[in-house]
C-alpha cells in the first residue's frame, strides 16, 4: 500500500473511461499530503498541483477536502470489511469468530499503521461522520462516508449471533460492540504511536487484550 506521490505532468488528461484511475491518484497525492503535512495545511490546489491537473478539475472528482477524506476512511473501512467477510465464510462458532475478528483488526492495523493512524488517530473525522456516527440504522449503506457503520453492523451481527448460541452479554449488543472496539483501538493506539516503545511481549499483549476484550462482555462459562 505504500507509494510514492504521483508525478503526473500538469495538463495530462485522462481519456474516456480512465476517469476511476484520475480519482484514485487524486486520493493517493491526498493521503500522503495529510500524513506528511497535515490536513489543515493541505489545500486543494496543493493535492491538484501534484497529481497534475488544476483545481477546477479536481472539483470534477471531490467537492472538498471533507469528501476526499471520506473516500479515504471508505478505502480503510473496505479492506475492514473484506477481512469480516472472509472470516463469515469460516466454519467459526461465534465466540470464537469474536475472537478471530478482535485479532484481524489488530493485524490489520499494525499491518497498515499509516491509514490506521489518518482514519483513527488524526482527529480529522469528516463532518458527515460526527453527525451520523456509526449506527448503520441511520446510514445508506452506499453513500460516501458509511463504510465505517457497514464494518460495525458486522461486528455487532458476531454478538447477536453469539446470542443465538445460547451465551449471554454483559451490555446491549450496540455496547458490548462499542466496548471491543474500544478496548481494541486503546491497544493498536498505543502500539502504533509509540513503535519503538520498549513494550513487554506484543504477542502477550494483544492475547491479554484479547481475553479482557471477549470475557468483559460474554458470559463466558
Amino acid at each position: 500500500m505504500e507509494r510514492s506521490l504521483s508525478t503526473v505532468p500538469v495538463g495530462t488528461r485522462k481519456r474516456r473511461g480512465e476517469g476511476h484511475t484520475r480519482r484514485e491518484e487524486i486520493l493517493l497525492a491526498a493521503k500522503e499530503l495529510f500524513l506528511r503535512e497535515g490536513y489543515d495545511a493541505t489545500t486543494i490546489r496543493r493535492i491538484a498541483d501534484v497529481v497534475g491537473v488544476s483545481a477546477p478539475a479536481l472539483y470534477l472528482y471531490f467537492r472538498d477536502k471533507d469528501a476526499i477524506m471520506l473516500a479515504l476512511c471508505d478505502q480503510t473501512f473496505s479492506l475492514l470489511i473484506e477481512v469480516m467477510e472472509g472470516l463469515e465464510q469460516q466454519p467459526l462458532a461465534p465466540l470464537d469468530r469474536l475472537r478471530r475478528c478482535g485479532a484481524a483488526y489488530i493485524r490489520f492495523a499494525l499491518d497498515h499503521p499509516r491509514e490506521y493512524w489518518l482514519t483513527f488517530l488524526s482527529g480529522n473525522t469528516p463532518e458527515a461522520v460526527k453527525k451520523s456516527g456509526h449506527r448503520p440504522e441511520t446510514i445508506d449503506p452506499d453513500a460516501p462516508g458509511s463504510k465505517g457503520a457497514v464494518a460495525f453492523a458486522k461486528l455487532m451481527g458476531i454478538f447477536r449471533d453469539i446470542e443465538t448460541s445460547g451465551l449471554q452479554l454483559h451490555y446491549p449488543v450496540e455496547t458490548a460492540a462499542e466496548l471491543v472496539w474500544m478496548s481494541l483501538h486503546g491497544l493498536v493506539a498505543a502500539l502504533v504511536n509509540n513503535p519503538h516503545f520498549p513494550w513487554t511481549r506484543r504477542d502477550m499483549l494483544i492475547e491479554g487484550m484479547l481475553d479482557m476484550t471477549v470475557r468483559g462482555v460474554v458470559k463466558v462459562k
